[in-house]
């Protein structure tokens, strides 16, 4: 016998494994705040490009840990979208994370920069800035690690001792900001070697969908990655964002990079991603000297 089922019972129950998944990642105690852990603090700021993006303008935030001492070269981590990453009650909490890593040695002694993407100001009082994101995020080139390696270090290393070893040198971000980060480890593996994908945007948007081959074909570069996806993630014009961090984890295995890769079940958000970044950064760092 056909069992039919209706359509609108199918909708409820596709929806309610969807929440269920989301359920499962809850944030840890690394996460949280925690009594007797020196915390760090944050200061925001706008920067305005003059050279790499010129004309656009942008929030940031700066991470500076307790431990911090001026006369040692610290360590640092940059994120794409920086006002989810440093926002401390939503799903990724990094400066209460970096708070407790560092303290119990499990990472080293970090300064954070959170960057927004470029936006150029609206041309009428009454209009809306123009977002520079995708550009910024979604192509393949060497210019946004320009940015950050001739604008965004140099400013922020006149206030702080900040490492130029490209192996104390991390940088993370979610969706286009992942594939970004991505971009700027491949363009300047001198220059940055650690990199953190949350749902990357290894998709055709600007020619994203490409990397997996590129992989393949070039020598191993000394990149270390850690991805995260889940099956609940995009499938629109630009491809299926799955079968794309799939594709990407082969293709890092296929030339033994020093990668991991964390599937899940979440979709298009930070859920699982925060739910795992105080084990993302512990694998990240793992054998980085913490003193």
């Amino acid at each position: 016998m056909k069992i039919i089922v209706p359509l609108a019972a199918v909708c409820l129950i596709t929806a309610s494994m969807a929440i269920a998944a989301e359920e499962e990642y809850k944030l840890g105690p690394d996460s949280m705040v925690q009594e007797g852990v020196p915390q760090g603090t944050v200061t925001r700021g706008t920067w305005t490009s003059d050279k790499v993006f010129p004309g656009t303008v942008r929030d940031y935030w700066i991470y500076v840990p307790k431990q911090y001492d001026p006369q040692k070269p610290a360590c640092v981590m940059v994120f794409q979208d920086g006002k989810w990453y440093v926002n401390t009650e939503q799903q990724f909490r990094v400066p209460t994370v970096f708070d407790n890593l560092i303290h119990k040695g499990e990472m080293p002694v970090t300064i954070g920069i959170f960057l927004n993407p470029g936006a150029f100001p609206a041309e009428k009082p009454d209009g809306k800035p123009k977002s520079n994101r995708s550009f910024e995020y979604d192509t393949l080139s060497g210019q946004y690690a320009r940015f950050l390696l001739e604008e965004i270090l140099p400013a922020v290393g006149k206030d702080y001792n900040l490492t130029d070893d490209p192996n104390g040198r991390a940088i993370c971000g979610i969706s286009s900001g992942g594939i970004c980060a991505w971009t700027v480890a491949w363009e300047r593996p001198d220059a940055f070697r650690k990199v953190l994908s949350h749902v990357g945007s290894f998709t055709n948007i600007r020619g994203g969908h490409d990397y997996q081959a590129q992989i393949r074909k070039t020598d191993p570069k000394p990149i270390r990655i850690f991805l995260q996806d889940g099956e609940g993630d995009l499938d629109n014009i630009h491809g299926n964002w799955p079968l794309a961090n799939q594709q990407m984890a082969k293709s890092l295995a296929f030339k033994e990079y020093d990668y991991k890769f964390v599937y899940g079940t979440g979709g298009h958000n930070g859920k699982h991603g925060g739910a795992i970044l105080p084990e993302s950064l512990r694998w990240l760092w793992r054998d980085y000297p913490v003193k």
